[in-house]
């Protein structure tokens, strides 16, 4: 199968709402909750999630969907509240006949993920969170953040008709500001493709709202929260707030200024890496195409890539093989041409897969 191919489906929501949803990849089942604006064909092309998707379905069977009003989903929906936004997530759940499963949400999915594992704890086996929230801006209720949010509501209303980005840059500025031109445009369209200007104000109003403190408590699966340390859309703050409600949450701080982490930057391998420790029975043993790539890759390359896998950088990796910095360039060099990839992180998250930096890298 491609890595781009997916099986478009329909299945209905408990008030008619035609849902679409798409699988890919092979294994224990993956579900990711439909975040404020997703578009199942646009993403597959998108250097901004096509990463994603590549990663959550690795090892697992990814289950995605389209929230309504959004993408191939219904767009006339009339109820975008919380619980509509639950019941969409169960009936994709039922459609697909699976028991346990993975959930990973990010941002409004985050809140929606949240909410469906409290409702169904013997059906969420783990809960990934990726910049998320128990208390919404305007729950939290000073003025400026009132104020704030009903300014940016009348920025999509204004402004997302018009062809040019501009306004829609505003937003994308704030959900990847150390993106590549490439993934800034992607976002931008995609915002534009995936739903109306008013459709996108109603699916993030009831958001504004919500107040998960109590339900957060409320967890029993086991948990990952994930936050990049800079993200400009939900502060820090938040994210360590929700990892401290949900008990035994595990908390990762990305070194990263982007709302949603990209494969450009060097946070990308630390957010795979988590993802690798936390969730169980991943296979160890490399298929047959990295078995082949690991036999044409010679003694020092793989301790090269040992020590790159393990976070460290070039002129670390040197100090501990006692070979010069520049000499770890060309090994480094050398490892992405026979890996066939183009970048760090890239090359991170191919050797993770194939078992190297699994344990702690020693002086």
């Amino acid at each position: 199968m491609s890595p781009r191919s997916q099986h478009v489906r329909f299945c209905t929501s408990r008030d008619g709402t035609r849902i679409a949803f798409a699988t890919r990849g092979s294994g224990p089942p993956l579900v990711r909750a439909a975040h404020w604006l997703s578009h199942l064909n646009h993403e597959t092309q998108c250097p901004l999630w096509s990463p994603w998707l590549t990663l959550l379905s690795r090892r697992h069977t990814l289950i995605r969907y389209d929230g309504r009003g959004c993408g191939l989903s219904d767009r006339e929906a009339e109820d975008f509240s919380l619980d509509r936004c639950v019941e969409d997530l169960e009936a994709v759940v039922e459609s697909c006949e699976i028991g346990r499963f993975v959930l990973v949400g990010a941002t409004i999915g985050g809140i929606t993920a949240l909410a469906y594992a409290a409702r169904h704890p013997d059906r969420v086996s783990h809960l990934v969170i990726v910049g998320g929230l128990a208390v919404g801006r305007m729950a939290r209720n000073p003025p400026e953040q009132v104020e704030e949010a009903g300014l940016e509501l009348k920025a999509i209303e204004l402004g997302w008709k018009n062809d040019n980005p501009a306004f829609r840059q505003f937003f994308t500025s704030q959900f990847i500001p150390d993106s590549t031109p490439e993934q800034a445009r992607s976002l931008n369209e995609l915002l534009r493709l995936a739903s109306t200007p008013e459709t996108a104000i109603r699916r993030l109003r009831p958001f504004h709202r919500v107040d998960l403190r109590e339900l957060a408590t409320t967890i029993r699966c086991p948990t990952l929260v994930v936050h990049s340390r800079g993200d400009a859309r939900i502060p820090f703050e938040q994210g360590r707030a929700l990892a401290a409600l949900v008990p035994g949450a595990r908390f990762v701080a990305l070194e990263s200024r982007n709302h949603w982490v990209v494969d450009s930057e060097g946070a990308w391998a630390q957010f795979a890496g988590a993802l690798d420790s936390f969730l169980p029975g991943l296979p160890q043993a490399p298929d047959r195409l990295a078995a082949a790539v690991l036999e044409a890759l010679t003694g020092r390359e793989l301790q090269v890539i040992e020590l790159m896998a393990a976070g460290l950088d070039n002129g670390t990796i040197g100090r501990r093989l006692g070979i010069s910095e520049k000499t770890v360039r060309n090994r480094v060099s050398t490892i992405f041409s026979k890996v066939g990839v183009n970048s760090r992180a890239r090359a991170i998250v191919w050797a993770r897969e194939a078992g190297f930096g699994r344990k702690p890298a020693g002086p």
